[in-house]
């Protein structure tokens, strides 16, 4: 991924997921950064497709993870938005999907990063004009 990307729809957020996917590996982990609807989950849909995952992806803002399987690898959807402190996160079994044999996406991960292992993918989505959304792939999350 390029470290800045303009994405001027919710088919090209999914298209740059879809793209990135293609290079993942077992253990990946990815931390999804930025406000509400800046394109995180439109961003995970196209990476469960990239994977091939046939199941519909929607936000786990109130289950916290969903589990897509049957691809290429299992993709584990987090999203901390509604976790209070890194104990709630611990409790769903977070370390265990990060030592698990599939890809990690989180979305709202800046809120807890010293949870997150040595090479994790930050990316912050942040709005642009109109419906384009900036993501930007940085070394460490950002406020």
């Amino acid at each position: 991924m390029v470290d800045t990307i303009i994405s001027h729809s919710v088919e090209e957020t999914a298209a740059l997921g879809r793209s990135l996917a293609s290079t993942l590996r077992r253990g990946d982990v990815l931390a999804l950064c930025g406000d509400l609807g800046a394109g995180k989950t439109h961003f995970v849909k196209g990476l469960a497709a990239g994977l091939g995952a046939g199941d519909i992806v929607t936000s786990p803002t109130f289950t916290l993870i969903h589990e897509y399987v049957g691809g290429r690898l299992p993709l584990f959807h987090f999203d901390f938005y509604r976790l209070e402190d890194e104990t709630e996160a611990i409790k769903i079994g977070l370390e265990e999907y990060l030592d698990g044999e599939g890809v990690c996406a989180i979305e709202w991960a800046e809120k807890f990063p010293a949870l997150l292992p040595d090479g994790t993918r930050w990316l912050r989505f942040t709005h642009a004009a109109g419906d384009a959304r900036k993501i930007e792939e940085t070394s460490a999350p950002t406020a």
